[in-house]
């Protein structure tokens, strides 16, 4: 069954997960596999009326270049717990108290269905840099296709802004199913519905939670790279279990203190919770564990923010160092990560492996976003800056630093972008 514009992919049944996505012919790393506009999308509030107001302009059945109806997705309904239904109930009852008398009316059975739908299937969408999450959407096609830990395409959001949000119609706002290698005619497509920044436990448990599903993929099964993202130190001083129960247990409360001075902008206390942790932290744990890296990528962001870009600049190194490991290597988030351990490294003065970092960075954004993308063209930008900066370094070290100092005098200090409180975005929003 396929579609206008959907010529490339086939729904078939996948064993153990209901409907999938397969591609018909070959991809190659960072061809567009489909692109979908939005079926709906807002800025945050109310997308049950939007989704409501189409069906009923044109029916709940297939629409053009749809290979799933909105009546057919999976809603969840039947898994939720006593609380989500509660909270189920209310939200009709309001949604039935909004809806126009006028309009044409839906059963409770229906508009459940439909808020069962974008609980489970509404997609973040974040403005054109990615820097902050600005509304949420459905995309249909998008659905069908399952998760796994180690998936073979990612899901960007292309094309569109944050007046496009608002517009009636959503021209502008569509998804980008993108692959990450080489897929053969007949492979099953997938993405990774979060961050695989977690142990494979952990993964499943959030699937399980926020998804309704156990995840069966190969690593999670096997466990595969629970050993790096729960590393720590080797050799004649490697640490006892109960030091290494404690250094967690440590972190995961800094992590919550981080959070909230975060939270309430308290930038400067945030950097001296860090110091502390990482002080707990480096006799104990290895270079790949995940506690140590959520902690360096905190202390550089903010480290960064508060142009303290030496020290910001030696942490950045250690976290993507840890992260290349760990992370698929056209992975989305290691590519941002590399991009602004690159830039803070240039803000340090550390020219030649900052343009090395930006390089690696515009390598996989090339994949994940497309060279059209405007974070893709900012750091094409940055690239060939830094590439003829480090000529210049090369040729004469001193008149580089020279050079620096004095264009650094004579224009504003550049700001760094305020951090974000916020964990990784997972690709489907979830109300919380």
């Amino acid at each position: 069954m396929t579609k206008g514009g959907m010529e490339t992919v086939e729904v078939f049944t996948s064993e153990g997960k209901g409907r999938g996505l397969k591609a018909v012919k070959e991809f190659l790393s960072g061809e567009v596999i489909f692109a979908e506009p939005a079926y709906a999308a807002v800025v945050f509030d109310r997308l049950a009326a939007r989704i409501m107001w189409r069906i009923e302009r044109e029916g709940g059945g297939l629409t053009e270049g749809s290979l799933v109806s909105i009546d057919d997705l999976q809603n969840h309904v039947e898994n939720f717990g006593e609380e989500e239904k509660k909270e189920l109930r209310a939200d009709v009852e309001s949604f039935i108290e909004f809806w126009p008398p006028q309009s044409q009316q839906f059963g409770m059975q229906y508009i459940s269905h439909i808020f069962g739908v974008i609980n489970c299937n509404g997609f973040t969408l974040s403005d054109q840099r990615g820097l902050q999450a600005v509304g949420v959407g459905v995309f249909p096609n998008l659905c069908l296709v399952n998760h796994h830990c180690w998936p073979n395409c990612t899901v960007i959001f292309n094309n569109g802004n944050h007046e496009a949000v608002r517009s009636m119609f959503h021209t502008q706002m569509r998804i980008e199913l993108r692959a990450l290698g080489k897929i053969s005619p007949g492979e099953e497509l997938t993405v990774s519905y979060i961050d695989f920044l977690n142990v494979s436990e952990d993964r499943r448990k959030q699937l399980k939670k926020q998804y309704y599903f156990d995840c069966t993929c190969e690593h999670c099964q096997k466990k595969i790279k629970d050993d790096l993202m729960l590393a720590v130190k080797e050799g004649e001083h490697k640490p006892s279990q109960d030091m290494v129960k404690e250094v967690i247990q440590f972190s995961k409360d800094t992590l919550e203190k981080i959070n909230k001075a975060r939270s309430e902008g308290v930038y400067h206390e945030v950097v001296k919770l860090c110091r502390e942790c990482l002080k707990k932290q480096e006799p104990v744990l290895g270079d790949t564990n995940i506690y140590l890296l959520r902690i360096l990528s905190i202390v550089s962001e903010v480290l960064s923010y508060l142009q303290m870009f030496e020290e910001a600049a030696d942490h950045a190194k250690r976290m993507v160092d840890g992260y290349t490991k760990i992370y698929h290597p056209n992975n989305a988030q290691l590519g941002m990560a590399m991009m602004r351990a690159g830039v803070t490294h240039w803000h340090a003065g550390l020219i030649e492996a900052g343009h090395g970092m930006i390089c690696k960075a515009y390598a996989i954004l090339l994949v994940t976003h497309g060279p059209t993308h405007p974070i893709t063209k900012d750091l094409e930008v940055m690239r060939v800056q830094t590439e003829m900066e480090l000529r210049m370094f090369q040729q004469n070290e001193f008149m580089y630093y020279k050079m620096r100092e004095a264009a650094l005098q004579n224009q504003k200090i550049q700001v760094m972008p305020e951090p974000s409180a916020e964990a990784s975005q997972d690709l489907f929003v979830k109300k919380q």
